[in-house]
Formats: structure tokens, sequence, C-alpha cells
């Protein structure tokens, strides 16, 4: 069984979740002591808790330990079953969050599944939904056919946003004897993560949303001229931010970035995108024009760094290049990046090279 310290680097749920997500795929047992113990509200929170209810219905699995508060817990994979999963985490827990830890087992199912989650589409310290859907999943798309979509926003502190997600499998873990056959002919049949240089910048486009109660002060569009007045005066390439209210349960507010590059000028690779992203959140008090500031100036941090993939989207991307091998380059090798490695590299043992002059992180040939 694999031990690992919940509380190593910056000792967040994002150890537990990759951890999950690995060994559900790999069948291989592990062990997480001390789970955010460095945190505020240690232990399991109920985003934890369904992400690990979720996964056992996924894989039959057996959990010693899985309650709130929780700050251990053993998991025991066994085979994958495709399933259709209904997730309500019942907070405004990031629905985001929880999908790390289902969807790279769920990319390798027998068969095509439909996976529910109710809860926080975009909330503090989490991916938004619009980067989740317009950022990561354009690079997984290689494994699967993923299709986000939202059935509704949820806000803090009340939730109650829906994700819908489709995914219909390439390559089928079960049609293997054994994890090492499967992971060769994935690294035969996938192109690999290969995203060192940033390219051309081909356009920008994003999506600024609020809650019904603040349509009159048009909160949604305030946020999306204002980041769209700041990245015209610094490209001349098309740029595209749609604006959008709907009713939810709490106020609040929001908008999404992403930047797309291509090798040519003239035709996007969508089998090797290259995008960049960034986002930001309102709150009451907060002006929607330094919103849509915000978001555009770590985008444009994130394209000025020359990087093709930016500061999140690296520890998220991880694990996926661990399974297809390559190599990428980022703005910034952050903490939580070197965390997730940390995590990974129990299950794969020493499998990335890393030059963090450069911001390179690559497979080990």
């Amino acid at each position: 069984m694999i031990r690992l310290n919940g509380n190593y680097g910056e000792g967040g749920g994002q150890i537990l979740r990759t951890a999950l997500a690995i060994s559900t795929l790999i069948q291989k047992p592990f062990e997480i002591y001390e789970i955010r113990k460095g945190r505020k509200d240690s232990g399991l929170k109920s985003q934890h808790l369904y992400g690990i209810r979720a996964l056992k219905e996924l894989c039959d699995a057996v959990a010693e330990g899985d309650e709130i508060g929780s700050l251990s817990l053993k998991y025991y994979p066994r085979k994958l079953v495709a399933r259709n999963l209904d997730i309500d985490i019942e907070t405004a827990g990031s629905v985001t969050l929880l999908l790390q830890a289902l969807l790279l087992p769920s990319i390798f199912v027998s068969k095509p599944i439909k996976i529910t989650v109710t809860g926080g589409t975009d909330v503090s310290w989490s991916p938004s939904l619009d980067y989740f859907s317009n950022v990561l999943l354009p690079q997984l798309q290689r494994f699967a056919k993923i299709e986000a979509k939202l059935m509704r926003r949820g806000y803090y502190p009340k939730g109650n946003g829906k994700v819908e997600l489709r995914i219909n499998p390439k390559l089928k873990l079960n049609d293997f004897p054994n994890f090492e056959d499967f992971l060769s002919s994935l690294r035969s049949n996938v192109n690999k993560i290969d995203l060192i240089e940033q390219c051309h910048l081909i356009k920008i486009h994003g999506i600024s949303h609020a809650s019904r109660n603040l349509q009159n002060a048009k909160v949604a569009e305030r946020q999306a001229e204002s980041a769209e007045q700041i990245l015209r005066q610094k490209y001349g390439v098309p740029i595209k931010i749609t604006a959008e209210c709907q009713d939810t349960l709490s106020a609040g507010s929001g908008i999404t970035l992403w930047a797309v590059f291509s090798k040519n000028k003239d035709d996007i690779d969508e089998n090797n995108p290259i995008r960049l992203g960034a986002d930001s959140l309102g709150k009451q008090g907060k002006k929607a024009e330094i919103v849509g500031e915000e978001a555009a100036n770590q985008l444009i941090s994130e394209i000025e760094s020359k990087a093709p993939v930016d500061m999140h989207l690296a520890d998220q991307i991880l694990p996926y290049l661990a399974l297809s091998g390559g190599s990428i380059k980022t703005s910034e090798i952050t903490n939580h990046c070197k965390t997730n490695i940390y995590t990974i590299q129990q299950f794969f043992d020493d499998i990335f090279a890393i030059d963090e002059i450069n911001r390179i992180i690559s497979i080990k040939q």
C-alpha cells in the first residue's frame, strides 16, 4: 500500500484528489494521513467525501475513514465499472475540484457514461467551470470525447450549480490484461502532450456571468467591457467575450478568459491545442470593472510569459502527462504543481524531469 503525507507541500485537498484518481485507474491501494492538517478546517470536507463515494461506485472500492473531518483515509480500488453518476455535494463545494478526482479513471471505462454534479461552479480557490471546459478539456480530447454542459451556475454560499459531463472513451482499460499493456497501447496510439512553444496568438474568448439579481446593474456586461478594453489595447486579434445572467440561489459574478494559439497562423490544430486561461470572481463591494481588469491582467501575464501552459493548467494536466508522455513549459512551477508532482511520483516512481529555470516538466526517457 502506498502511503502519502496529506500535509506535504501546500497541504491541500489536491494530494487526495490526485491520489484517488490515479489509484482508481491503476488499481493500487493507498493510505493518506494528516489530510489538510494545516488548514483551518482540517480533514475531509463534503466535496472530498462525495468524490470518494462516487469513485467507490465507479470501481466498487472499499474505503476506511471516509467521513467529514477525518484526517486519514485508506482506499482499496477494484476493477473499473462503467456507471452513470449523479452527485450532489449539497454545499457550494467545487464541482471542478470534485471532477479532478473522477475524470482520470472515467475517460478509460468500458462504455460511454454520464456524470452529473451539483455544487459550486464558480467559487474561490478552484477552477471555474468555463476554465475547466475551455482550457483543460481541449487537452483531454486526445484520450476521450468529453462534453461538458453547464445546466445552471452555483455561487457561494448556497451552490446548487449543475454540470453534466458526457464521456465517450477511446481506449478502454478493461480491454487489457494489465495496466502496463494499457499504458503501452495508450502511448502508442495517443498524441503526446507536447506543449513547449506558445506560437501564434489567434484569438481571445471569454464568458462573463452574473446572477439574475445583478442584471439591472449590468454587472456581467461591465466585467466583459472592462476586460475587452484592456485586451484590445495589447493585442490585434479577434476578441469575443459574451455576457450572461442566470437564476441562482446565491448572488455572484465572475469572468473567465482564454487565449487560443496555433503553430500555423491560418489553422488551429484541435488535436494539439494551445490555450491559456485566467479568471476572476466578483464579490460584494468589488466593482465589476475591477473583476474584468483582474482577469485581463492575469491573461496578459500568462501570454507575456511566452509559455503555452498557464500556471493553473500545469498542475491539472500532470496526471495525464504521466500517462501520455511528453513535455510542458509553464509560466510558473507553483508549489501546488510541485505538490502534485510529489503525489504522482508515489504511484509512478520518479518519472518527471524538472527544469525550474526554463519552467519545463517532462517525462524521463
